[in-house]
């Protein structure tokens, strides 16, 4: 526990312990970094050290909205992740602001995954944390412990291997009361006469084909949450595993800056009804590193490199292996997403990607393989190698 030797006694700034993990010298550096939200600056103290490590400043696409506990923000190419308060005063302010849970999309509901993501935007929840798995039969007894002693345990276990889910962390204000408000009654029968809002109503089928997952208390969501996303070199209890299959698929990459923008849902629904399959999904958060080695093709070669690189590490992305047109897809797709540039792309190709969801070169909705040759690669990046 990192003791706080500052005292804050008004909402002027607030207290977070961050860490760092610095590659040269293979070290975990922790810090205080210390928020103004009166103009979203903020300031980074070396614990071990006892000095200033970055003197009050700016940083760009970083505001209080992004920090809470959990959280990876971008600090000048550096990947600092929160994993505390750092005083009282900010924990009282801002503990069940920034609240997070666990929400999963079950198998029968995978082909309308892009609807529900944009209700969930819709209803003010942020993705933080994204994973498509298939869980065997042991990880899907496990979820279900708490009906060991009931006798549909067993179809309950079959229907969450019968194919792919969807894992989320999600943080809103009260989120674990405001998820379960969300995906509403146990019986989606109930929820369509007492609650048709809720997502349930909308995509449940029965009691036991109720489509999606809400914990039921923070402490479950803590749980629930370190079965999916625990680094999955802990060995005592691998995560459930990637569903990527590595064939006749390529690359799509939903940039940060479409993140922030709540365009995930959108971007899946687009590529689905273009007759696309998205058989592998996740959420990284990219260091400098890790983005220049998959942009190292473009080095040299595209004037955007660097600009390229540094949306990529501003915030989290969300990477997919796209399939669908077996051997064609890597060409199919990349015609698909359009030019590069959104402005071209919308006036010879209003229908692509990049016409829909580009703002400019840089921050143009999605990346996609451009080579075919390239497209393994590129999957294998991220779905074998950072996996």
């Amino acid at each position: 526990m990192v003791k706080n030797v500052f005292t804050n006694a008004d909402d002027s700034r607030f207290t977070f312990i961050t860490e760092w993990y610095d590659a040269k010298p293979d070290i975990l550096r922790t810090f205080y970094m210390f928020f103004f939200p009166a103009d979203d600056t903020l300031e980074l103290f070396d614990v071990k050290n006892r000095v200033t490590f970055l003197k009050r400043t700016k940083c760009e696409g970083v505001s209080l909205a992004d920090i809470y506990v959990g959280s990876t923000i971008n600090i000048f190419s550096r990947q600092m992740t929160v994993t505390g308060f750092g005083d009282g005063f900010t924990k009282k302010k801002l503990g069940m602001l920034k609240q997070k849970t666990f929400g999963m999309l079950k198998p029968n509901v995978f082909n309308e995954m892009g609807e529900i993501i944009k209700d969930i935007y819709k209803n003010d929840f942020k993705i933080t944390n994204l994973k498509m798995c298939t869980l065997n039969k042991e990880q899907a007894t496990e979820f279900y412990k708490q009906y060991q002693a009931q006798p549909h345990l067993p179809f309950l276990v079959d229907y969450l291997m019968s194919g792919p889910v969807v894992a989320m962390e999600l943080v809103a204000e009260n989120a674990v009361v405001k998820w379960r408000e969300l995906v509403g009654p146990t019986d989606p029968q109930s929820a369509r006469k007492e609650a048709p809002h809720t997502l349930r109503a909308k995509y449940g089928k029965d009691k036991s084909l109720n489509s999606l997952h809400s914990s039921d208390s923070p402490e479950a969501a803590e749980i629930e949450l370190s079965t999916f996303f625990t680094s999955t070199h802990d060995q005592r209890r691998p995560t459930p595993r990637t569903t990527a299959i590595l064939k006749d698929t390529t690359c799509c990459i939903v940039k940060p800056h479409a993140m922030r923008e709540g365009l995930l849902g959108d971007i899946i629904v687009a590529i689905q009804n273009k007759g696309f399959t998205i058989s592998a999904m996740r959420m990284f958060y990219l260091d400098q590193f890790c983005a220049e080695e998959f942009y190292e093709v473009y080095k040299g070669v595209v004037p955007e490199y660097s600009g390229m690189v540094s949306e990529l590490i501003s915030g989290a992305c969300v990477v997919m292996e796209i399939g669908g047109h077996g051997e064609e897809t890597p060409v199919k797709f990349r015609a698909a997403v359009g030019p590069s540039d959104p402005d071209i792309a919308k006036q010879l190709r209003p229908d692509t990607l990049r016409a829909m969801f580009g703002k400019n070169k840089i921050e143009n909705g999605v990346h996609c393989t451009d080579l075919p040759e390239d497209a393994l690669m590129e999957v294998e990046y991220f779905f074998k190698m950072l996996e």
